[in-house]
C-alpha cells in the first residue's frame, strides 16, 4: 500500500501543471529568484561604482542617465529571469511560442522604456540646436516642447513594437486607418489647428514662458505652452487655459519684450502761471529727466518731449513725454513716483500751482423775470389787507 502511495506521488510530480513535471517548475522558479538575487547584488555593487565615477566627472548628465535607466535595468533581470526560467520547462509548442512572444514584448517594452527615460537627461545635448530662439526662458519653452514631441514618438514606437509581436499588421493598421481618416481630422481639425499654432508660437517667439502678455480674453504672466493650450497665470492668481490658435491668430502685447517703459502725463498749472514760469518748469523738468540715470534720453533710441501743449478748459497742461530704463514694473512704479513729487517741488518752486478742474456760470438774464425786493412790515402801523 505504502509502495502504492509512492506512485501515486511520483504521478502528481511527473503530470504537474499543465503537464510540466513540478520539479523542473520548481527549478524554473529557482532560476528566475536567482536573477531577482543577482539584480540586487548588480545594484548594490556595479551601479553604486557608476554612480561614484558619475559624480568626479563635471557634467551632471552622466549622473542623470545612470538615474533614468536605474528602473528599466532593474525590470531587465526580470526580464532575463523569465527567458531562462523558460528554458528548464517542458512545455508544448504552443506554450513555447507564447512564452517567446512574451518575452519578446517585455524585451521590446525595456528598450522603449529606457529610451523614454533618456530624453530627459539628453534634453541638455538640444542647448546648441535650439541656440537661435534667444533668451534661457525660451531655450526651456522649446527644448520641453520637442522632448514631449519625441517621448511621443518614442511611445508610439514602442506601442507598435509590441503589437506587431502578437502578429498585428501594424502598416496594415495603418493603411486602413486611411478609410477613417478623414473622420478622424474632421474631428480633430482642433487639436490639429492648436498644434500648428503652438509651432507657430515657438518659431515666430510670440511669447515664452514667463513672460507678461495681453490679449483681448486675458492679461497675466505665460505659466505653460502646451501642444494645445497655453496656461496664463492673471494677476488675480486665476490660472486660464487658452487654445494655441487663439492665442496666434489675435492681437498681442508682449510687455515682457519692452526695451523702456513709457511715462505720459499731461500736467495741469493754473492760468496765473506767468510765461517766465512755465519756461522755467519746463526747462527745471527738462534737465531732471536728462540728468537723471533712472531715465533712457538718447535720441537713438527713445523720444523725450516737455512742451507746453494745450490751453485746457481751467488749466495750462504741459505734456510730459518719456521713457524709464527699467521694465520692471514695481521699479517703474518707484522711479513714477519720485518723478511726480519732483514735478511737484519744481511747479510749487516757482510760485504756481496745479489747477483743478472748475466751472464758472454766467447768467445773463432769470427766466422769471427781476423779483420783488422784500420789505419787512412796520409795527408802528396796522395791517391792512390787500385789496
Amino acid at each position: 500500500m505504502i509502495e502504492g502511495f509512492g506512485k501515486e506521488i511520483q504521478a502528481v510530480w511527473d503530470i504537474g501543471v499543465f503537464g510540466t513535471n513540478l520539479g523542473e517548475i520548481f527549478q524554473a522558479m529557482g532560476i528566475f529568484f536567482l536573477f531577482i538575487l543577482a539584480r540586487r547584488i548588480f545594484f548594490r555593487t556595479t551601479m553604486k561604482s557608476l554612480k561614484l565615477l558619475a559624480k568626479k566627472t563635471e557634467t551632471d548628465v552622466d549622473d542623470q542617465v545612470i538615474a533614468a535607466l536605474e528602473h528599466p535595468l532593474e525590470f531587465a533581470f526580470v526580464v532575463i529571469g523569465l527567458y531562462f526560467a523558460g528554458q528548464f520547462v517542458t512545455l508544448s509548442d504552443t506554450a513555447i511560442h507564447l512564452l517567446a512572444q512574451l518575452v519578446r514584448s517585455l524585451i521590446a517594452l525595456t528598450l522603449f522604456w529606457a529610451i523614454y527615460r533618456v530624453v530627459d537627461p539628453l534634453s541638455s545635448l538640444f542647448d546648441r540646436a535650439i541656440g537661435l530662439f534667444g533668451s534661457e526662458s525660451m531655450h526651456e519653452t522649446v527644448k520641453g516642447f520637442f522632448v514631449k514631441l519625441i517621448k511621443a514618438i518614442i511611445v508610439c514606437l514602442g506601442i507598435a513594437a509590441i503589437f506587431q509581436e502578437w502578429g498585428f499588421n501594424v502598416a496594415a493598421v495603418l493603411g486602413s486607418l486611411g478609410l477613417v481618416g478623414m473622420a478622424v481630422a474632421l474631428g480633430a481639425q482642433d487639436f490639429i489647428a492648436n498644434m500648428f499654432a503652438g509651432l507657430t508660437i515657438f518659431l515666430d517667439r510670440l511669447f515664452e514662458k514667463g513672460n507678461w502678455i495681453k490679449s483681448p480674453d486675458v492679461e497675466g504672466n505665460v505659466e505653460a505652452i502646451g501642444f494645445r493650450a497655453t496656461k496664463i497665470r492673471r494677476f488675480d492668481k486665476a490660472l486660464v487655459t487658452i487654445p494655441n490658435a487663439k492665442l496666434a491668430n489675435e492681437a498681442l502685447i508682449n510687455y515682457s519684450r519692452m526695451t523702456q517703459r513709457r511715462i505720459y502725463w499731461s500736467i495741469g498749472v493754473e492760468y496765473r502761471t506767468t510765461q517766465d514760469q512755465l519756461r522755467a518748469i519746463i526747462r527745471d523738468i527738462s534737465e531732471y529727466l536728462h540728468s537723471h540715470p533712472n531715465f533712457e534720453t538718447d535720441p537713438k533710441k527713445t523720444k523725450t518731449f516737455v512742451f507746453l501743449d494745450t490751453f485746457g478748459a481751467s488749466s495750462i497742461d504741459i505734456m510730459l513725454y518719456c521713457f524709464t530704463k527699467t521694465t520692471v514694473w514695481g521699479e517703474w512704479l518707484a522711479v513714477k513716483e519720485a518723478l511726480a513729487y519732483k514735478i511737484k517741488e519744481i511747479v510749487e518752486g516757482h510760485g504756481t500751482a496745479f489747477a483743478f478742474p472748475s466751472t464758472s456760470l454766467y447768467v445773463e438774464s432769470l427766466p422769471l423775470g427781476i423779483p420783488e425786493a422784500f420789505t419787512p412790515p412796520n409795527p408802528s402801523q396796522p395791517h391792512l389787507p390787500n385789496p
